[in-house]
């Protein structure tokens, strides 16, 4: 037993078996049913339910505790655009001089290149930091603990929950991201995960036609 405090385990709800799949079935249904999207309107999204999903991501599991993750939301023009200018001078490097010919092979279907309208259009921008340490108010360091899985695992939260609201999503990562400290006045120790665009889709919008692996594909199960 530790000697560090604890409190009882929040109740889980009991639900019975079918109960179990009715739910899973509803949520599988909901989460296929997310797609990146690179076409958005800039119709306003309410700034609580951001704050929301945010507080929903950063309950995800953490190396230590120590949530090594920090969310800059953006929806000021100005700086969006900034973003934007930034974004695609990486985006034309990589994809005319860094990018090999099997990865733009691979890319092709998707249809994307280094043009990014949606950094201006969407209404929120939310750049996400990891910390491989903190800083105390003496300058002391705070070692963080599998900062890359805690984030990833975050950010996975983040998505869903805004899925879960009817939002669309994209994922960017131009690289190197080292614009998004520079921009958003961010410190050294906090490196650029991923930048989320976040909005409406616009009613035209339309995905590359893709394959998910099924079950069989992506899991093995030992025993029964």
């Amino acid at each position: 037993m530790t000697d560090y405090p604890t409190i009882a385990l929040p109740a889980m709800p009991d639900y019975s078996p079918e109960e179990m799949r009715e739910r899973l079935a509803s949520f599988y249904n909901e989460a296929k049913r997310r797609r990146t999207v690179r076409d958005y309107v800039d119709t306003p999204v309410p700034r609580d339910a951001i704050e929301t999903a945010i507080l929903a991501a950063g309950t995800a599991p953490s190396g230590a505790n120590l949530q090594p993750w920090h969310f800059v939301v953006v929806s000021d023009a100005d700086t969006k655009h900034q973003i934007r200018v930034a974004a695609e001078a990486e985006e034309r490097e990589f994809y005319e001089h860094r990018a090999s010919a099997e990865w733009l092979e691979a890319l092709a279907p998707l249809g994307t290149d280094s043009n990014k309208p949606f950094l201006d259009v969407a209404p929120y921008l939310i750049a996400i930091f990891l910390k491989k340490y903190d800083l105390l108010p003496d300058g002391r360091k705070v070692k963080h603990y599998y900062p890359v899985e805690s984030t990833g695992i975050a950010t996975g939260l983040l998505i869903t929950a805004l899925n879960h609201a009817g939002l669309a999503t994209l994922t960017h990562t131009p690289s190197p991201m080292k614009f998004l400290n520079e921009i958003l006045d961010r410190p050294a120790h906090e490196r650029p995960f991923l930048l989320l665009v976040v909005g409406h889709a616009a009613p035209d919008a339309r995905v590359p036609d893709i394959y998910r692996k099924p079950l069989e594909e992506i899991a093995t199960f030992v025993g029964n």
